[in-house]
């Protein structure tokens, strides 16, 4: 999933964003959170660029909330 999701040109993603349930959502946002921590990451700004779309679909579907449903999902996942 990891070379599909930095590979794909952005309005493809954008559209796949908006199909996804919710915990495909939140692994490709926690996937490209790792992926810009990686100092081997060569295009920064690309997956800069895909986080903010991601966060974009979060905040659309969880208005007023900001990421609070993605920290969340990253709580329970840790605690199982």
């Amino acid at each position: 999933m990891s070379e599909k999701i930095l590979a794909a040109p952005v309005d493809d993603l954008a559209r796949r964003l908006g199909a996804m349930i919710d915990d495909e959502l939140f692994a490709v946002m926690e996937l490209l959170e790792k992926a810009s921590e990686n100092p081997q990451q060569r295009d920064l700004d690309e997956v800069l660029a895909r986080i903010a779309l991601t966060e974009s679909e979060i905040e659309k579907r969880y208005p007023g909330m900001l990421l609070l449903p993605y920290r969340d999902w990253k709580q329970q996942k840790a605690a199982s």
